[in-house]
């Protein structure tokens, strides 16, 4: 089977993830972030996930995604729908699972040049 280099026109890209830090470009994060394939916020939300409410989740509706990935940590969670009524009102598909699942499916949409955001949390975060 032959391989072929993959060189992408992405600014950024997940090479790691684990319960402390999601790697991006090379570079360790140590704290929960969104990233789109050509953007990236870092000081995004700092609580556990069962406080990510709405108002946290309307700074993903400024990346015009059409596919939202939402990383809950090492285990899977899932938010109220209620809070997702702004991303339903715009036909913006939610995908919540781990964050590293996140992190896979992530780079493999951008890959296929999907307009993809994920909202990544470290277990760190999730205990009060």
């Amino acid at each position: 089977m032959k391989l072929h280099l993959h060189k992408s026109e992405q600014q950024y890209q997940i090479n790691g993830v684990d319960s402390q830090a999601i790697t991006i470009n090379q570079q360790p994060y140590t704290q929960s972030l969104i990233i789109s394939d050509d953007a990236l916020t870092t000081d995004w939300f700092s609580g556990a996930w069962e406080t990510l409410d709405a108002q946290a989740l309307a700074a993903i509706l400024a990346f015009k995604p059409e596919v939202v990935l939402l990383g809950s940590g090492d285990k899977q969670r899932f938010v109220h729908p209620k809070h997702l009524q702004a991303f339903q009102a715009a036909h913006i598909a939610v995908e919540c699972m781990t964050t590293a699942a996140a992190c896979r499916t992530f780079n493999i949409l951008t890959a296929e040049s999907r307009k993809v955001v994920a909202a990544l949390l470290l277990e760190k975060h999730l205990t009060p």
